[in-house]
C-alpha cells in the first residue's frame, strides 16, 4: 500500500479554545466561560483550588474520608403527628377548612375505589389494578399544590393526581374496562391514565422512563418561557416510586435537570418495597433525598402521611423551581404501602402481615387528617358513613355503566401510527376483516363498536 493510502499526514491545528490574539494588549475583554475554572488559584497561600471538577473545594492535610453511615440523616419534615395534632400552632397550615374537606374527600372516594377494583379484578371482570392505600396523601396532596398548567408524568401509583386533577368516575372506569370511550382506545392495561386536557401523560409499565422525559419537558417550559416571558410559569412534575430510582434513567434525568436548570418536581413516593425488594436491598445511602445533593439539587424529605406536609413542601418547591429562570427539586415523600404492590402480587409471602396491620391502624393519612377534622369539630363517625355510602354508589353506577360499553373499534387496533393508514396496513386490515367474515361462530364481533363496518369503512378511504 502506498503512503498516499497508508498513511495520514498529521499536520498541527490552531487550538480551538485558545485566543486568537497571544498579545495581552488585544486580548478580548470578556473571557471565555471556561476560562474562569481553567486553571489553580493564583496565590500558593490560597486555601481553594478552582478545579473544574470541584468548585469551592478547601485544602486540608487531613486524611479522612466521607463515611455516611456515621452522618445524621436527612430530617423528614411533617406539621402534624400521628394523632392529628399540629406541632406549631402559629404556623400557617396554608390550607383552609373547606380546603381540607375537600382533600379528604378525594382520598376517602380512592380508597373506596381501590377497594370495589380490587375486588372486581378477583372476580374476573377486572384484567388488573394496583391500589393506592397508604399513599393517598401524597398523590392528593401533592396534586392540591401544583397549578393545574402544570405538566404531570406519573407512574402507575398516582390516581389520586388525576382525580384531584377532575379526572370523573366515568373518564377512570372507562379506562380500566378499555371500553370504547376510553381515552387510550382500550391500547393501555388498567390504571395506566393519561390527559391532553388535564396535563398528565399517559403512564407507561415501563419502570422510570417518565423520568427523563420530565426533564426534557420542563427544558421545552424553560424555553416557551423564555419566548414569552409575559406568560404564568409552568412546571413539570414526576412521579416514581424509591423502586424506580434504582434505574439508570432516574440519575441521567437528575443529570440533565441540574446542568441544564430545568424547572422540575422529582417527587419520590419511598413507600418501602419495590414490587417485594425491601429497601435494605436496594440501597446503602440515606434513602433517595441524599442523591439529589450530589447532582446538586435542592432536595427535601417529608412525612407523606401528613397531607399538610406535602401540601407546604410541594407548593414551596414549586415556588423554588421557577424562581431565577428555573431548577430542579427533589422531594421524597416517606410512606408505607399497606397494600399489594398490584393485583399480580401478594405481598405477604416478603412481609408479615401483622406489619402490615400495624401500619394500618398505627398511621396512615387518611386517618391522620381525619383526626385533625375531628379535633375541629369539622368531622365525625355519622359524616363519614354518610360520605362512604354516597361515594360507593357513586363508583358503582359508573362501574356499570362502563362495564356495559362495547369494546373500541377494531379499526383503532391500526389506526394512530401513520397520519393516514398505509397500503401495509390496509392489507392487513383486509386480512383480518377476511378472517373474521369466515369464521363468525369462532369470533364475538359484536362486542366491539361498529364491529366489521368499522375495518370496511376505513378500507374504503
Amino acid at each position: 500500500m502506498s503512503l498516499r493510502y497508508g498513511a495520514r499526514s498529521i499536520r498541527p491545528r490552531r487550538n480551538l479554545y485558545a485566543p486568537a490574539c497571544f498579545n495581552p494588549s488585544q486580548a478580548p475583554s470578556i473571557a471565555r466561560s471556561w476560562q474562569r475554572w481553567s486553571s489553580v488559584a493564583e496565590s500558593p497561600a490560597s486555601e481553594r483550588v478552582l478545579f473544574p471538577g470541584a468548585l469551592k473545594s478547601k485544602f486540608t492535610n487531613d486524611l479522612a474520608f466521607i463515611r455516611p453511615a456515621e452522618l445524621e440523616a436527612i430530617p423528614t419534615y411533617r406539621v402534624m403527628n400521628q394523632d392529628g395534632v399540629v406541632i406549631d400552632e402559629t404556623r400557617d397550615l396554608g390550607t383552609t377548612d373547606e380546603e381540607a374537606l375537600t382533600l379528604y374527600r378525594k382520598m376517602i372516594c380512592l380508597s373506596v375505589m381501590d377497594l370495589i377494583m380490587f375486588e372486581a379484578q378477583r372476580q374476573g371482570r377486572l384484567s388488573f389494578y394496583m391500589v393506592s392505600t397508604g399513599e393517598e396523601g401524597i398523590t392528593i396532596g401533592s396534586s392540591s399544590a401544583l397549578d393545574p398548567s402544570d405538566v404531570v408524568f406519573a407512574q402507575y401509583r398516582e390516581a389520586g393526581v388525576l382525580m384531584e386533577r377532575g379526572f370523573t368516575l366515568d373518564q377512570f372506569m372507562n379506562q380500566f374496562f378499555s371500553n370504547c370511550k376510553d381515552f387510550g382506545k382500550g391500547r393501555n392495561m388498567p390504571v395506566h391514565f393519561g390527559s391532553r386536557e388535564l396535563n398528565v401523560h399517559t403512564i407507561s409499565s415501563t419502570l422510570a422512563t417518565q423520568i427523563p422525559h420530565s426533564s426534557g419537558a420542563a427544558y421545552a417550559l424553560k424555553m416557551q418561557a423564555k419566548l414569552n416571558p409575559d406568560l404564568p410559569g409552568r412546571i413539570a412534575c414526576c412521579y416514581f416510586g424509591e423502586g424506580a430510582a434504582s434505574e439508570g434513567d432516574f440519575h441521567g434525568a437528575l443529570n440533565i435537570a441540574a446542568t441544564r436548570a430545568c424547572p422540575v418536581i422529582f417527587l419520590c413516593r419511598n413507600n418501602g418495597f419495590a414490587i417485594s425488594t425491601p429497601t435494605s436491598d436496594q440501597y446503602r445511602g440515606d434513602g433517595v433525598a441524599s442523591r439529589g445533593a450530589g447532582y446538586g439539587i435542592d432536595t427535601i424529605r417529608v412525612d407523606g402521611n401528613d397531607i399538610f406536609a406535602v401540601r407546604q413542601a410541594i407548593k414551596e418547591a414549586r415556588r423554588e423551581a421557577l424562581a431565577d429562570g428555573g431548577k430542579p427539586i427533589l422531594v421524597e415523600a416517606m410512606a408505607y404501602r399497606i397494600g399489594h404492590h398490584s393485583t399480580s402480587d401478594d405481598s405477604f409471602a416478603y412481609r408479615q402481615k401483622v406489619e402490615v396491620e400495624d401500619w394500618k391502624r398505627r398511621d396512615n393519612p387518611i386517618t391522620r387528617l381525619r383526626k385533625w377534622l375531628e379535633g375541629r369539630g369539622l368531622w365525625d363517625e355519622a359524616k363519614e358513613k354518610e360520605l362512604r355510602s354516597k361515594v360507593r354508589k357513586e363508583i358503582l353506577v359508573a362501574f356499570d355503566k362502563a362495564e356495559k360499553e362495547k369494546k373500541p373499534a377494531l379499526k383503532h387496533a391500526f389506526s394512530d401510527v401513520w397520519e393516514n393508514f398505509t397500503e401495509e396496513q390496509k392489507s392487513q386490515m383486509e386480512e383480518l376483516r377476511s378472517v373474521l367474515e369466515r369464521y363468525p361462530e369462532e369470533y364475538d364481533i359484536e362486542q366491539y363498536e361498529g364491529g366489521l363496518d368499522s375495518l370496511k369503512e376505513d378500507l374504503k378511504q
